[in-house]
């Protein structure tokens, strides 16, 4: 699909009334004679009957016609013949009869007023133009006039007149300042149609120098102005003694009383007056009356009622005007000037008049020679006019006789016609209010038919619409018309089809099998002509995804879909309108194949989208309303009324809503006396209120603000309101918060949380502080105090319970009766250590103690609870001294035990109690002392594997950090590991507690090994810990295979052994897809070389067996040095060479990293477990 995207430009004819058009022309066309034949002359062009021309410019003057022979023409003026050759500034245009006088160079254009006609004639008639009268257009200049200042009282009537001079056409008038700033107008003061200038009453603004009435004619061009005239309003109340002294009544403008008055008609005088107005003219009836309140005005029509839809009010409803008025509109129309005092009515009686108007305006007549026809002329107008005819512009009456006419009054009748019977035939219509000329001529011809359509018309229409299919003709006599569809088709009925006078062939809903060739053919008894038209019916155009209904915010984006379906030999044109207008140029609107998008969308951008979709045959359109939403604007107008002690009622104009509904308002209220600038909440409506009654508190100084909130959020704060200061009262609360509690031993702190500004209500805030024992009957104690929050009471007992409170004051009076508060004194430190205090041991852990409370009067304060101070003195294995520090624990309440966790084992500990109160803690309880028992030690400090040789390996460890007893003795575990990753033999070994160095001998060379070590105590076993390590190689032995392995026979017997191995590795796996388990192919593996073959690195084989360097000697010094690292530069040669796919090395401590590192370790394990634990040298002994 071919999308042309455009603005629009101008408006198109709708599809659906393109037929009706169409076919309008063509009714016309068929009566309209090919210019190649013989015809009368016809008026083409002509200057309106009354031509105001401008005098500084040339006259022209239209007349165009068309004929056969072409006509020559000739002017009348004033009824006499206008010479054209005799005036040298006069010329008529070369085959038109249209004159220009040239009076831009010499002449003046009232010579050349008058009235003038145009005659165009040819052999077979002459037509005529209509009288064309000329007159210049004039602008006059206001007479010069003295006007004297116009003086009267406040509230009278006044009209300025205005009076301009008569110009032609008459002038616009508007009253202006000397700014050329035009006067404002109203209900009160108001321009009449006549120009004047009039005020019902006057008011002291409209004192001023310079009303002043202008005239603009606006054919010239030019604006005329009157002399400015003055007017000075003054009240009665201002005039002094000696101005009323210098001044009587009479100098004032009119005698009328400047008091309050019912209406009277300043224009139209009197109760009734008369209107007459022609037909299709602008009706305008005014009436504008003065009085005191100004009068309003009404309008009625006595016997009907007002046309809805003519019907219009200028002037603040002082003039009604009806368009296109009607002879219906005749009658009694009444204006009613109403105020507060009364009403007056005047009634204008309407007569419409109308000159004449055609019903019937005589055509062209065609006739063959011998044909009968007619010529009407029928019009009408009142009062009636009278038709007149005229042959070729002569009275038909003094006209030579044809006996083939007769007149009937508005009609000619012809009969038997012959060739010279043809002319023109002028009929005019007139009565006194002006007069219809027609010319309409009588053209006798013999002619064959003729198709004026072109041949081969092509017609493409929409599916299910009217397809008209013009066939224009001309003949004489009249051609009949037929149609036909196809080569072989017959005539077309008009039960299916639609055969119109002009020839045009209609098909009222024309479908896809429509399509094709049609045939007209005109026939007469002279001859007959035919031509073809076709006929293509296409698919409709049609919107197949429409814009939609839209909501946005202001300010964001906006996107509209239009996607078209067309029929695919039509082109569409998209354009977007909005309100039916084009789209504004601007920037944020962006047009695109199938989308319009609205970016930054403002209040503007809200209103109805279209979608235009134009083809050559139709057009199709789909509309959405965007709304554009945003928060409300801030509301405005702010008013407090009603304004008591405790409320006011706030009233307040929202502001837009921006499209989304006001759901309620924020009322939030600023106290300016106490808190300056800062804005609290208040109150709450509903969007539909605009008033609310607010509680307020005494001595504030409130002003309110209010916020609108609707589904977008709430709005900028509104403009302050007035402030409203309230009355001081007495206070309505007392403070809270109040405690007392001692800071010292002898005194009583009374506090309490002091009441903010806005709740002191009045001046003169202070409080009203009172105390007494609570268990004494001493009376109260009063002290008042300023605006603080805290007053001490000295002198008084340790620790003793107290009754307070606290109550507000102002210079009103005071708050309601406070609440009591129970408080106490200062407390003071315990006298008492807690007595019977023992210790009894749960484990090496844990202890539990236990003591006596101590009595409730030694305390003296709040009990918080009891506090165990403990010690660590020595630990009793190593018998040495260190660094004491002490450990508390607190135990809240009154609890007499606790447990003391987290002891350390075999140590001696120290412990005492002490109470504790709100000022401290009591004295301490005498020391009480016992030791933890024997625990498990923790693991050895470090494990080392040093000096590894052939068949031995020494252990070296660092005793326990924490032995948490006495060492009994050590306990070493080991087994080896064989290549298969299966544990050997669990050996276990006593080493005495003393020792950190332990040999072990007689071990298999190159073996790995796992070594389990832990110490013990009395109390048993701690945790172990772990390490690997392997014995050396045999250098010789290594040396004795690298010369067999050079050996032939040796070389033989390998490749006999790799034959065993291969069958070997067949029936492993075989076995193994029997579930079975065969473990030749793993120690097939261990040979292969990894510098020959990469190993897998999921299960650690290796590829092909290749002897190349199976037997590669270990290099000197390719034991392991002693810091337990292996260096690659030292020892190519190391055990990484020979591991299955382990990336060997050592830890720090020299402990071997293979296939074990990152396992969990295993417990010890008595016999043999399978476990991965590679050994190369092992791997190669099992082939030996």
């Amino acid at each position: 699909m071919q999308l042309k995207i455009m603005m629009p430009k101008k408006k198109h004819l709708s599809a659906s009334r393109a037929p009706l058009i169409l076919f309008l022309c063509q009714m016309i066309s068929a009566l309209e004679v090919p210019l190649d034949l013989v015809q009368p002359p016809t008026i083409t062009q002509q200057s309106p009957k009354d031509y105001i021309i401008d005098p500084r410019e040339n006259i022209v003057i239209q007349c165009e016609a068309k004929g056969k022979p072409p006509p020559s023409f000739s002017w009348t003026r004033n009824g006499t013949h206008f010479d054209i050759d005799k005036d040298p500034l006069v010329t008529m245009k070369s085959g038109s009869g249209t004159l220009t006088v040239n009076i831009m160079s010499e002449g003046k254009a009232e010579t050349y007023e008058g009235v003038y006609q145009c005659t165009a004639r040819n052999e077979r008639g002459a037509a005529i133009s209509n009288n064309i009268v000329i007159r210049p257009s004039r602008s006059p200049l206001w007479t010069k006039e003295k006007l004297e200042r116009i003086t009267l009282r406040n509230g009278q009537s006044l009209v300025l007149p205005c009076r301009p001079p008569v110009g032609l056409p008459p002038p616009i008038i508007f009253w202006m300042d000397n700014s050329f700033q035009r006067l404002p107008q109203s209900e009160r003061v108001s321009q009449g149609l006549n120009g004047d200038l009039y005020f019902s009453n006057v008011l002291p603004e409209d004192t001023r120098e310079d009303y002043i009435c202008y005239a603009r004619f606006n054919h010239t061009q030019t604006i005329q102005q009157k002399q400015p005239i003055s007017v000075k309003v003054i009240s009665v109340d201002e005039l002094n003694d000696t101005i009323a002294a210098n001044l009587s009544d009479t100098e004032f403008y009119g005698a009328k009383s400047h008091r309050e008055r019912p209406p009277t008609f300043l224009t139209p005088e009197g109760n009734a007056s008369r209107k007459e107005e022609l037909r299709g003219n602008v009706l305008s009836l005014e009436c504008i009356a003065e009085g005191l309140p100004t009068p309003i005005i009404y309008w009625i029509k006595e016997d009907g009622t007002l046309p809805i839809n003519r019907t219009f009010y200028r002037n603040f409803k002082k003039t009604l005007q009806i368009v296109q008025v009607t002879e219906a509109d005749s009658g009694n129309y009444q204006c009613i000037a109403k105020n507060a005092l009364g009403a007056i009515h005047h009634v204008i009686s309407v007569t419409v008049k109308a000159a004449p108007y055609w019903i019937i305006a005589p055509q062209n007549l065609v006739l063959s020679p011998g044909e009968d026809g007619t010529l009407i002329c029928r019009a009408n107008g009142n009062p009636k006019p009278r038709i007149s005819w005229l042959l070729n512009g002569v009275p038909i009456e003094i006209a030579p006789d044809d006996p083939s006419r007769k007149i009937d009054g508005d009609t000619i009748i012809f009969s038997n016609v012959q060739e010279r019977s043809s002319a023109v035939y002028q009929c005019n219509a007139s009565n006194e209010y002006g007069y219809l000329l027609a010319n309409a001529f009588v053209n006798v011809l013999a002619e064959p038919p003729r198709i004026l359509t072109s041949a081969d018309t092509l017609y493409q229409v929409i599916a299910n619409r009217p397809a008209l299919l013009d066939c224009a003709f001309f003949g004489s006599p009249l051609p009949t018309i037929e149609w036909f569809k196809g080569a072989k088709g017959s005539a077309l009925r008009e039960d299916i089809y639609v055969l119109h006078e002009n020839g045009t062939l209609e098909i009222p809903v024309a479908q896809k099998d429509s399509t094709g060739t049609y045939t007209c053919v005109a026939r007469n008894k002279l001859g007959m002509a035919k031509n073809d038209i076709h006929l293509e019916i296409k698919d409709p155009t049609r919107i197949i995804k429409q814009p939609e209904y839209a909501v946005v915010q202001r300010g964001s984006t906006v996107s509209f879909e239009c996607i078209v379906k067309h029929d695919h030999t039509l082109i569409p044109t998209v354009m977007w309108l909005k309100d039916h207008r084009e789209l504004p140029s601007d920037g944020r609107f962006t047009v695109d194949k199938d989308h319009l998008v609205v970016a930054d969308v403002n209040d503007d951008d809200g209103g109805t989208y279209t979608c235009v979709a134009n083809t050559t045959l139709d057009n199709v359109s789909a509309s959405a309303v965007l709304r554009v939403v945003d928060v409300p604007n801030p509301p405005f107008d702010l008013e407090l009324t009603d304004q008591l002690d405790r409320s006011v009622q706030l009233s307040w104009t929202p502001g837009d809503d921006n499209n989304s509904p006001i759901s309620k308002f924020i009322i939030e209220y600023e106290d300016a006396m106490h808190e300056p600038g800062l804005w609290h909440h208040q109150t709450e409506v509903p969007g539909a209120q605009t008033t609310a009654q607010l509680k307020l508190s005494p001595y504030v100084n409130y002003s309110f603000r209010v916020m609108a909130v609707n589904s977008l959020g709430r709005s900028l704060p509104s403009e302050a309101s007035e402030q409203y200061l309230t009355k001081a009262a007495e206070p309505d609360k007392n403070p809270t918060a109040v405690e007392g509690l001692g800071s010292e031993p002898d005194n009583l702190v009374i506090t309490w949380k002091p009441l903010n500004g806005f709740e002191s209500n009045g001046p003169g805030l202070q409080y009203k502080v009172s105390w007494r024992q609570k268990d004494g009957d001493d009376e109260w104690t009063s002290m008042v105090v300023a605006d603080v929050s805290k007053y001490i009471v000295s002198g008084t007992p340790t620790f003793v319970p107290y009754l307070i409170k606290v109550q507000a004051l102002n210079d009103a009076g005071f708050a309601p009766e406070p609440a009591v508060v129970l408080g106490h004194s200062g407390e003071d430190l315990p006298m008492v250590a807690p007595g019977n205090v023992h210790v009894n041991v749960v484990n090496s852990t844990l202890a539990e103690v236990h003591w006596d409370p101590v009595p409730l009067k030694s305390i003296r304060g709040h009990l918080q609870g009891y506090r165990i101070y403990y010690w660590k003195a020595q630990s009793l294995s190593t018998r040495n001294r260190r660094h004491i520090e002490k450990k508390i624990l607190t135990f809240q309440g009154s609890k007499t035990h606790g447990m003391l966790p987290g002891l350390e084992p075999f140590s001696h500990y120290t412990l005492n109690v002490r109470v504790v109160n709100g000022k401290g803690e009591g004295p301490a309880s005498p020391d009480r002392v016992f030791n933890t028992p024997e625990g498990v030690p923790s693991a050895p400090s470090s494990l080392k594997i040093v000096n590894p040789t052939l068949d031995s390996l020494t252990l070296e460890w660092e005793p326990p950090s924490h032995p948490n007893g006495v060492l009994t003795e050590y306990t070493l575990k080991y087994q080896p590991i064989n290549s298969t990753h299966e544990l050997g033999p669990l050996v276990d070994l006593k080493i005495p507690a003393n020792k950190t160095r332990w040999t072990l001998k007689n071990l298999n060379f190159s073996t790995r090994y796992k070594f389990y070590f832990y110490a013990q105590t009395a109390a048993g076993s701690g945790n172990q810990i772990t390490e690997e390590a392997i014995t050396t190689v045999d250098e010789a032995m290594a040396s004795r295979q690298v010369d067999i392995a050079t050996q032939g026979w040796f070389i033989g017997l390998m490749c006999a052994v790799a034959l065993l191995i291969l069958i070997l590795l067949i029936v492993c796996f075989i076995r193994r897809n029997k579930g079975g388990k065969y473990p030749v192919k793993e120690k097939e593996d261990a040979h292969a070389d990894p510098e020959i073959q990469p190993m897998k690195e999921d299960d650690g084989t290796f590829g092909e067996y290749s002897d190349a360097e199976d037997h590669k000697p270990l290099k000197k010094g390719s034991r392991t040095p002693s810091d337990r690292t292996v260096k690659k530069e030292d020892s190519d040669d190391s055990l990484v060479d020979y591991g299955e796919g382990v990336n060997g090395q050592f830890n720090e401590d020299g402990s071997f990293i293979g296939q074990y590192s990152g396992k969990k370790e295993k417990e010890p394990a008595e016999g043999n477990e399978s476990s991965e634990a590679p050994s190369p040298v092992n791997a190669m002994n099992s082939f030996v």
